[in-house]
């Protein structure tokens, strides 16, 4: 779930640290392997093992319905991206028809969304490492890190920043076989393991859906499967890197979701079908055989394709060990981008004779240590990524209805059709996301943004009565929906049944409470958006710092 490409821009639309502009040389196939490399990550390692636990064989039908919501956000993603052609888009898009306070929002949620990937990585890392003695001591029993893994995390942690420190170009050096290993690994699993050992009869021994739907809708965000389909965007991200940005955006993000989606349904299937019967006997949510902390290269060591588990074991620390240090660049960049933006302490400005923001990286190791404490199991830090990732993801659908509205006549590459009713379902389906992540998950994710806006809200409150050069302008009106969709996710969440929620909604209910609530404030925000000179400002302003102006 990452590429290198991420690195440059930062996220946050912001110049490259030496402030000049950026370079057009990227084709559709750049474009496209940037996106892809970031949808096949540490996603697969788990992905299905978890998705079955919780939904059975039915998991085949939470990564349908996982595709068809990435495919409408995508759908979204790719008109604005032939629409404004630069580089971190996904966070801008918000500030452009919502301004200041909406692209403070967005900007924070891309921030959580890249600070918690790396810890992520090392869960990922460690976890596949409990197949060696000495690792079994860095987990307990229900997954979680003991104190010896704790330190290991710390110290990896400590390398993804080691790394960082040494520049963008030796990172470039570090990741490319990373990348490579992340597209065939998975390719030549699923070709093995389709071959040599799969049983149809697993898909209906023991039920195909044994959990029912609330099994089939809670896996799509708490096992991993919408953090596995994240990554479409990237191609978005570098558009400012593109040659031709109009044509090839759109076929990007659409291309790379099919192939993503295509791979992650066929390692579902191959999973299911080569699982020995013994290892599911009572019951899919009580699956375990030998190895099972490294799913797949437990299975492939379980049906004698000892082999193939070497090379999994293997690629367990170089893919997750690469897209964490992709990460943890992209945190050190989005801080930065927040603080040229006037949300953040010029601190995080500050670079190192390697062109490094050194603060930002040194931000991001802490953030991530913590992540460690209240999120210590790789499901639990899937579950808030997914809700962090998601919520940064919401803010297109609002972009794109509100600037149809303002700016009709605005040329686009590629025109949305029937983007009047997709744009709002896209939406819809973002906050059932959230939703189905649980509020167990969604708690915690509150409190991360309510930390959020006391830091960023009260160094822009200062930078705005101190009448400092790059003071934001917030734009209350325009973003007036937001705390009220916040805060309203939260309570249906607490109200609503997934993740110790207290049950009060019904099920099927909530959904249509969550369904409703959200087209409410849809239609909301983009009637209050800023008006069309406004947001021309907006893109005009930013425009000019990409062609490195001031």
């Amino acid at each position: 779930m990452a590429s290198l490409d991420q690195l440059s821009p930062p996220s946050t639309g912001t110049p490259t640290p030496t402030g000049s502009s950026l370079r057009r040389e990227v084709g559709l196939i750049g474009l496209l392997w940037a996106s892809v490399g970031s949808i096949i990550g540490s996603g697969w390692l788990f992905g299905a093992k978890n998705a079955v636990v919780v939904a059975g064989p039915a998991a085949l039908i939470s990564w349908g319905i996982g595709a068809v919501a990435i495919v409408l956000l995508a759908l979204v993603h790719a008109e604005l991206g032939g629409l404004f052609p630069v580089a971190g888009g996904t966070a801008r898009y918000p500030h452009y028809a919502f301004g200041g306070l909406a692209g403070m929002s967005f900007g924070w949620f891309s921030w959580l969304q890249a600070a918690t990937v790396a810890p992520i990585e090392v869960e990922a890392m460690i976890g596949y490492a409990g197949h060696w003695e000495f690792a079994k001591s860095f987990l307990n029993d229900n997954g979680t890190l003991t104190t010896s893994g704790f330190i290991v995390a710390v110290l990896l942690m400590g390398v993804f920043v080691a790394v960082n420190f040494l520049g963008v170009r030796v990172l470039a050096h570090t990741n490319s076989v990373a990348t490579w290993l992340k597209i065939f690994v998975p390719l030549l699993t699923i070709f093995v393991l389709a071959v040599t050992n799969f049983h149809g009869s697993n898909f209906t021994s023991h039920g195909f859906a044994p959990f029912g739907m609330k099994g089939v809708l809670g896996a799509i965000s708490s096992s991993g499967i919408i953090f596995a389909l994240l990554g479409f965007e990237q191609a978005i991200q570098i558009s400012g890197e593109s040659r031709n940005p109009k044509r090839d955006i759109p076929r990007a993000v659409l291309g790379s979701v099919a192939i993503g989606t295509l791979i992650y349904v066929l390692l579902q299937v191959v999973f299911i079908g080569s699982l020995p019967v013994s290892s599911f006997a009572a019951g899919w949510d009580k699956l375990d055989f030998p190895g099972i902390e490294g799913p797949f290269a437990g299975l492939a060591t379980l049906v004698g394709l000892g082999w193939l588990a070497w090379v999994l074991y293997f690629d367990a620390i170089v893919s997750p060990g690469g897209t964490g240090l992709i990460y943890t660049t992209s945190t050190s960049r989005i801080s930065y981008g927040l603080s040229k933006n006037g949300y953040a302490p010029q601190a995080f400005e500050r670079l190192d004779r390697r062109g490094v923001p050194w603060f930002g990286l040194i931000l991001s190791f802490v953030t991530g240590v913590v992540c460690f404490l209240p999120f210590p199991s790789w499901q639990e830090l899937v579950g808030f990524i997914t809700s962090a990732s998601v919520l940064m993801y919401a803010g297109a659908p609002l972009a794109f209805g509100a600037l149809r509205r303002r700016l009709p006549a605005r040329e686009r590459s590629y025109r949305l059709p029937a983007g009047g009713v997709i744009s709002p379902l896209a939406f819809v389906v973002a906050s059932l996301i959230i939703y189905w992540a649980g509020w167990h998950t969604l708690s915690r994710l509150g409190i991360a943004i309510v930390l959020g806006y006391a830091l960023l809200g009260s160094y822009a409150a200062y930078a705005i009565r101190k009448g400092l050069p790059n003071a934001p302008r917030l734009d209350w009106r325009a973003a007036q929906w937001l705390p009220v969709y916040l805060v309203g996710l939260g309570l249906i969440s607490w109200q609503g049944g997934f993740g110790d929620g207290r049950g009060n909604l019904p099920m099927w209910w909530d959904m249509a409470v969550v369904s409703a609530f959200a087209l409410t404030v849809y239609f909301w925000a983009i009637r209050v958006a800023l008006p069309a000179e406004e947001i021309e400002r907006n893109v005009e302003d930013i425009e000019v710092v990409d062609a490195g102006g001031h």
